[in-house]
């Protein structure tokens, strides 16, 4: 059996290769505007007054990459590993991450040659009224090939939007990330309020407890009224019907931290169970410039993504405008039998190029066009929103943490101060020289301000934990499996 002859059926395609070059040579523009990122106009410093430890020094990736170490919490840490661990939400985000990589790819391979291997066996029966009438086999073997010729850039405009796509998905993924890890902090400081307001109420509850049976002795020997007893008892069952409100809070931030986790409800109560002090914020809090936030927040630099790939979705749509150049051509082998399929004789070949041009449509391109640049309009407005929410959100986080911590320190003094009462209230009573009035007062005081002061005591920490959320901290230590894949056809 003999070889088949190859160059013989490839000659006459180098016919082409003076068109073709002349072609990718052409191909060097592209229709549509050029992407150019919007320039933020922001001041070089902040507008709230940085006081309560916070200060202006430089922030980054790596100064905000771990910022939960900060409150010296191992619990805390550990629960926030596990969730970028186990999460859901976070899971998804990834997934969305793998799914505009493969649609990166997609797009890349339209600047590529297209081929298709096919083969075929027929057998085919002519008329005998026709004045033929045979009946015979056709077997053939071989490859199709076709190729787009992107000599306007539509192609590459649709690469270099999948290419800013795959990166707005990479930053949303991060911005998942920072929500989730503020989220789970937010609700670890939450079980930690609770259980401290809890031991403050329980301890009151004790304290009234004793109150109310010496009022209750006092009221059998004849040594106080009935109004003092129920007074008492009035102060008791009050401080009592806080109790379950405050479990109930403890166990929905418990649950809430488990779902967190990705694990289900209850799967954490064991290890939290045990009061803990709140986590105590640090002396000192880095918050950089207007500028370092919004190179840092995730959602600002997916914004910027969008809106590059929206940009890049004009030129796609422009290239519509413009005729489309392709080349096909196919080889083979085509033979009556299969004994003499791979015989040289048995060779064919076609090819060429070709063009396609959409010459009349009742203006759908063009109005295409302006659908692209009105949404490209919109992501430009979306963008410069995101920007202003982001400093927005950077300054209110600054005054909630600051004046916080001013809050509580005047509560602590008052604390002090309504213990102080409480007891010589209390003395005094015994010792008759006041009546009970002034008892119970100094008791709902040290109540109260006891539980103001607990509360306080969490929300500055809560409130540092947003502020770090909105200086976009957190994404870098945790999302190295995440940093930015090779785009523009590098290998990954």
């Amino acid at each position: 059996m003999n070889s088949p002859d190859i160059f013989t059926f490839v000659r006459p395609m180098s016919r082409l290769s003076l068109a073709i070059i002349v072609l990718i040579l052409a191909g060097c523009a592209m229709v549509g505007p050029n992407y150019v990122p919007p320039a933020a106009s922001v001041s070089g410093n902040w507008h709230t007054h940085l006081k309560g430890g916070l200060n202006a020094d430089a922030t980054g990736p790596q100064s905000l990459a771990a910022w939960w170490t900060k409150f010296n919490d191992p619990e805390l840490s550990g629960l926030i590993e596990r969730a970028a661990a186990g999460n859901l939400d976070l899971k998804k985000a990834r997934a969305r991450v793998r799914q505009a990589r493969a649609s990166r790819g997609v797009a890349w391979a339209g600047l590529f040659p297209v081929l298709d291997a096919t083969g075929s066996a027929t057998r085919s029966s002519s008329s005998d009224n026709a004045g033929i009438g045979t009946t015979g086999n056709l077997y053939a073997l071989g490859i199709d090939a076709s190729w787009e010729l992107d000599v306007f850039g539509g192609v590459r405009r649709s690469v270099e939007a999948a290419d800013a796509d795959l990166l707005a998905a990479q930053e949303d993924l991060r911005g998942v990330l920072v929500s989730l890890l503020a989220e789970t902090a937010l609700n670890y400081i939450e079980v930690r309020t609770h259980q401290d307001r809890l031991a403050v109420a329980e301890t009151n509850l004790s304290s009234q407890d004793e109150t109310y049976r010496l009022t209750l002795w006092r009221y059998q020997a004849g040594l106080s009224d009935e109004l003092a007893v129920q007074q008492a008892r009035y102060n008791l069952e009050n401080t009592r019907s806080q109790l379950p409100a405050l479990r109930t809070g403890i166990e929905g931030a418990m649950n809430r931290l488990a779902v967190l986790l990705g694990d289900m409800p209850g799967k954490v109560h064991a290890e939290l169970e045990e009061r803990k002090p709140i986590p105590a914020t640090p002396p000192e809090v880095a918050v950089g410039a207007p500028a370092d936030v919004l190179r840092q927040r995730p959602d600002v630099r997916r914004a910027e993504r969008q809106l590059a790939a929206q940009t890049a979705r004009i030129g796609v749509a422009t290239a519509d405008l413009y005729p489309r150049f392709f080349l096909s051509g196919a080889i083979g082998l085509q033979s009556l039998s299969t004994g003499s399929l791979l015989s040289s004789g048995s060779g064919v070949v076609s090819g060429g190029p070709g063009v396609t041009w959409r010459i009349f449509d009742a203006g759908a391109i063009r109005k295409n066009i302006e659908i692209q640049s009105a949404l490209q309009e919109q992501y430009l407005i979306a963008y410069e929103v995101t920007v202003l929410g982001a400093l927005e959100e950077a300054e209110n986080a600054f005054t909630a943490y600051a004046e916080e911590q001013q809050r509580r320190q005047s509560l602590n003094e008052a604390t002090q101060a309504a213990h102080q009462a409480a007891e010589l209230a209390q003395y005094k009573y015994q010792a008759g020289l006041t009546d009970f009035t002034n008892v119970l007062d100094a008791q709902r005081s040290l109540l109260n301000f006891q539980e103001a002061l607990t509360q306080s005591k969490g929300k500055v920490s809560a409130n540092l934990v947003k502020l770090y959320k909105a200086l976009g901290g957190g994404w870098e230590s945790l999302a190295s499996d995440e940093k930015k894949q090779p785009v523009n056809g590098e290998k990954e």
